[in-house]
């Protein structure tokens, strides 16, 4: 029986004459501990990598408008800074019809509209923590509205131009769902919850691809096959089956497609260029880093620092934000994710080309 030599595995001596079994070496104390203490610590980067952003998350800076009289529109832009300072971007429009286009081009998330009787604009479509902040700020006006009648019914009964016992008028501040989200995915789970799988599952086709196909040619037919298919299959259960996605099923389906082929690409490319590395790389690049930065769950403004802007630089931010955008904002400017995705699919193409001449000049040199 011959001994193994990879200090990685225990080692068995040759069988004693007398012995039933081989004697065995056994992994030495030190690097038995120090692995242990090595996949703990991947364990805490891998959990501080998915609470962080949500842990550290602040509401602030979220993008709404204030439309109607000057006036109004500075008395709530302070009533706004007192109760949450910082916690809004605010934009003066016009009137009510700017503050919907404003909406549904998703350059505001809501928007306040002033005049006789007050509105709230939202749109749900923005996710459950932007529909809750807009209602809170209904309430609050409403409550600042009810209290002011209220104190000027009062100076009049005291000035004597009003009887007593007079009451001021209820105030009530109407809220609208402007981009309402599906009754088929009522909550936004569903859209929120679709990024990390179409991540998780480009990996998986990246690493498949790079370690059961041979030849750089190859690797770029099956990645594109499997953009194609996984595209054409995931937009069919998102879209068809559960009804979370909306808009146009083949242009969804290229937006997915071209996600699942993005991180494949980056994965094979990175395996082409690096070896075993590469895969790793892309693995920590897409699941590690991207999706904690993409933004699914709530606004990126929220996210601290530009690290909620950085995430939109990756393929789970821009896909989750183009799928939204494709699915309810039309209206909006979805160019920028439609190229991250582009950016993304051609450093895969690159690196997978790259490797393959550079594999090429080594058998030739060593022929």
């Amino acid at each position: 029986m011959s001994t193994s030599t990879d200090p990685g595995v225990d080692q068995i001596t040759p069988r004693q004459e007398g012995t039933t079994r081989p004697a065995v070496v056994h992994t030495p104390w030190a690097r038995a501990l120090a692995l242990a203490v090595g996949a703990a610590a991947i364990v805490v980067v891998i959990l501080l990598a998915f609470l962080w952003p949500t842990v550290t998350s602040t509401v602030k800076d979220l993008p709404i408008a204030i439309a109607g009289p000057s006036a109004q529109v500075s008395a709530v832009e302070t009533q706004l800074d007192k109760a949450a300072s910082g916690a809004f971007a605010i934009t003066s429009l016009s009137d009510r019809q700017a503050a919907v286009d404003a909406i549904q081009k998703r350059s505001v998330y809501g928007a306040i509209v002033l005049g006789d009787s007050p509105e709230v604009l939202s749109a749900s479509a923005n996710g459950a923590a932007v529909t809750q902040i807009m209602n809170q700020v209904a309430a609050n006006i409403q409550a600042a509205a009810n209290a002011q009648a209220q104190a000027a019914v009062q100076q009049a009964i005291a000035s004597g131009h009003a009887p007593a016992g007079t009451k001021a008028p209820t105030i009530t501040v109407k809220v609208t769902d402007v981009v309402p989200l599906a009754s088929t995915d009522a909550r936004g789970l569903g859209l929120a919850a679709s990024s990390f799988p179409l991540v998780l599952g480009g990996m998986l086709g990246g690493v498949l691809i790079s370690l059961l196909v041979a030849g750089s040619w190859r690797r770029l037919g099956a990645v594109a096959l499997y953009g194609v298919a996984g595209g054409l299959a995931v937009t069919g259960i998102l879209q068809g089956w559960f009804g979370i996605l909306q808009g146009d099923f083949w242009v969804n389906a290229l937006a997915v497609g071209l996600a699942m082929f993005a991180v494949a690409a980056f994965v094979v490319g990175m395996n082409a260029l690096f070896g075993r590395v590469g895969i790793a790389i892309g693995a920590v690049l897409t699941v590690l880093v991207g999706n904690p930065l993409s933004a699914a769950a709530q606004p990126l403004q929220f996210l601290v620092g530009p690290w909620g802007a950085i995430g939109q630089w990756f393929v789970p931010g821009a896909s989750v934000t183009l799928l939204r955008d494709l699915s309810y904002f039309p209206s909006a400017d979805a160019l920028f994710p439609w190229l991250v995705l582009l950016g993304w699919a051609a450093v895969g193409v690159v690196g997978m080309l790259a490797g393959h001449f550079r594999n090429q000049e080594v058998t030739e040199a060593a022929a």
